[in-house]
């Protein structure tokens, strides 16, 4: 026989085709085993003698050889040959070893063993290549898969709080020491995660064992709690939020979605009901907790592998919470992970059964300002205290600081005005033809700030960005006002809008309306506000703080007399100024009085 070609292992060139001919009725088929068998204990590591090398010794009494031994003839079904097969190849210096499928673990770990002891009994080190074993509960498997631009570390489950931190910590030391970082700072200095997720899956050493197939209200009440707040899916993801992001919400989808999530939970039976079928929670969630385009795995909460029908290995009874990203710090990451187990907790003893909140426009309006994301985390910290838990809302100060950095503020006559990063949803764009590929890009070119100004008393300052009034909203604190600028960042020839120039700088004045002067503003730029263009990236944090301190400048304000705009304040994003949205003239008398 002769492999196929290539430079693939050899593992993946064997001729098959090439082998004797066997009846379909004769194949010996392999299935995956039902994630719901009871399994024995693992065997012991077997002891082998050491009998390689020696000589065989023939006798005239000796057994002939069997049937099977000898070639088939013409139309034979040759049932007896072995399809899969353990291949050994010597490659680039090193001796690779080619492990085969096989149906059992007992089977695999048995080969690896005898691998393990020829090895040792030859002194001769090799490589494992091939199949990875068949996916099995007693058995911990720590994988490790480079994805473009990150490498993806899948940890095996924890059983304890204590086993999770020590996991947890010795992978971010391990990393270190390897030289790769859970964080970046962009061109421009802005420091952010890497872009990988930090997703968390939730189950059952087996799926009997799964909280979700058990007590499907469990899931109901996650869903619903993440809905209602949505600063559970804004803090800790990443820069890629928004409906055709890797984990969208649910209601950024279709617009029907609430409604039919209502319907869905009432379907759920409540904490006492009699046991339910374990495909139950898959039927009611498995065309609702999806993507735009009905993506199952692209959704917050992932229900791949809790109980599909298509396979063995996807009834595993586990669900994945995809809206987290990588923290720079493995205390970041613990208290994430910290967060989720109190939440589950809660709820397995008090289960949620709040109504749903229509959210609508005030998502993409209030939500992504960081001081109403961290009114509702408040809430969701003041939840947890009162069921029992003692979390501390300083505890994701450094959430907070890192998801929405400071960029600067000024201090004019006892006010203060604060400019801070704010969320923008990054959205995919039309299919478009570049090479010979068709490819669909994404608008990342609007960002957005929040501004918050504090210790104004009265309605005589305002605040204008570059030229036009800001929409401040009062925040229930004496003198404080907030309020979200969207502005084009940087202008590629493919987004939306792209007719629109670029705003930046943007230039904020704190207008007095009594003198119709400005008493004080502040400027940020996007780039480097000399014209550096940084071709490379920042070498290190410090690097990367000077390049955000020389795009903020506290000094220079609009001069002479200002006419102050009237406010432009959109009904459906009541709190935001876009600055992509030519302002409207103030209208004439002539068209005040003919208009109806």
């Amino acid at each position: 026989m002769f492999l196929i070609p290539g430079d693939s292992p050899v593992g993946y060139r064997l001729p098959f085709e090439s082998l004797p001919w066997t009846k379909p009725e004769d194949v010996a088929y392999s299935y995956d085993p039902d994630p719901f068998e009871r399994r024995l204990s693992l065997p012991e590591k077997p002891e082998r003698k050491r009998y390689l090398f020696s000589e065989p010794t023939f006798t005239d009494d000796a057994e002939p050889a069997a049937d099977h031994a000898k070639p088939p003839e013409k139309g034979e079904s040759a049932a007896w040959i072995a399809r899969p097969a353990l291949c050994i190849e010597p490659r680039e210096g090193k001796l690779f070893v080619f492990m085969p499928p096989v149906q059992y673990l007992s089977d695999y770990l048995d080969l690896v063993a005898a691998i393990e002891d020829t090895a040792a009994y030859l002194k001769m080190p090799v490589l494992l290549e091939g199949y990875a074993p068949p996916s099995d509960p007693r058995i911990a498997v720590l994988k490790v898969t480079p994805d473009p631009g990150v490498i993806e570390v899948n940890v095996h489950p924890a059983a304890s709080w204590d086993e999770l931190v020590r996991t947890t910590t010795a992978l971010y030391h391990l990393a270190r020491q390897s030289r790769l970082g859970t964080e970046k700072f962009m061109l421009d200095g802005q420091h952010s995660g890497t872009g990988g997720g930090n997703h968390v899956v939730i189950g059952g050493a087996t799926p009997d064992d799964s909280p979700f197939l058990r007590r499907p209200d469990l899931l109901r009440s996650l869903v619903g709690y993440w809905h209602n707040h949505p600063s559970l899916s804004y803090l800790l993801s990443g820069m890629f939020i928004g409906p055709t992001s890797q984990h969208p919400r649910v209601d950024e989808a279709r617009t029907d979605s609430i409604y039919e999530l209502e319907i869905a939970f009432d379907q759920i039976p409540d904490k006492g009901a009699p046991p339910v079928p374990p495909w139950l929670v898959d039927r009611v969630f498995r065309h609702l907790l999806t993507d735009l385009t009905g993506n199952t795995h692209r959704a917050e909460f992932c229900i791949d592998k809790l109980y599909s029908p298509e396979s063995a290995s996807s009834r595993l009874g586990l669900v994945e919470l995809r809206a987290f990203e990588m923290p720079p710090h493995a205390r970041m990451s613990l208290t994430q992970q910290l967060l989720v187990r109190a939440l589950i907790a809660h709820f397995w003893r008090n289960p949620y059964r709040r109504k749903l909140v229509w959210w609508g426009t005030t998502l993409d309006d209030r939500f992504l300002l960081p001081h109403f994301v961290q009114l509702d985390w408040e809430d969701v910290v003041a939840d947890l205290r009162e069921a029992g838990y003692a979390f501390q809302k300083d505890w994701f100060a450094p959430h907070f600081e890192f998801r929405f950095p400071l960029i600067g503020s000024i201090t004019r006559r006892g006010m203060r005005l604060e400019l801070r990063h704010a969320l923008e949803p990054w959205h995919v764009l039309g299919e478009e033809t570049s090479g010979s590929t068709t490819v669909r890009n994404v608008d990342s070119s609007v960002e957005r700030l929040q501004v918050k100004i504090t210790g104004v008393t009265d309605s005589r300052y305002v605040v204008l960005c570059n030229g036009r009034r800001v929409p401040l909203h009062a925040t229930g604190e004496r003198g404080e006002w907030v309020a979200g600028v969207r502005y084009r960042a940087w202008q590629p020839p493919s987004c939306l809008h792209p007719n629109i120039p670029v705003h930046t700088p943007l230039v904020f004045d704190i207008v007095d309306t009594w003198s119709g002067r400005a008493i004080g503003g502040c400027e940020y730029h996007v780039t480097h506000p000399g014209g550096r263009a940084h071709e490379t990236f920042p070498v290190n944090a410090s690097e990367a703080e000077s390049r955000r301190l020389a795009r903020f400048r506290d000094i220079g304000h609009t001069p002479g007399i200002i006419a102050v705009p009237d406010e432009e304040r959109n009904p459906e994003f009541p709190l935001t100024l876009d600055l992509r949205r030519m302002s409207q003239p103030r209208p004439t008398e002539a068209v005040k009085a003919a208009s109806p």
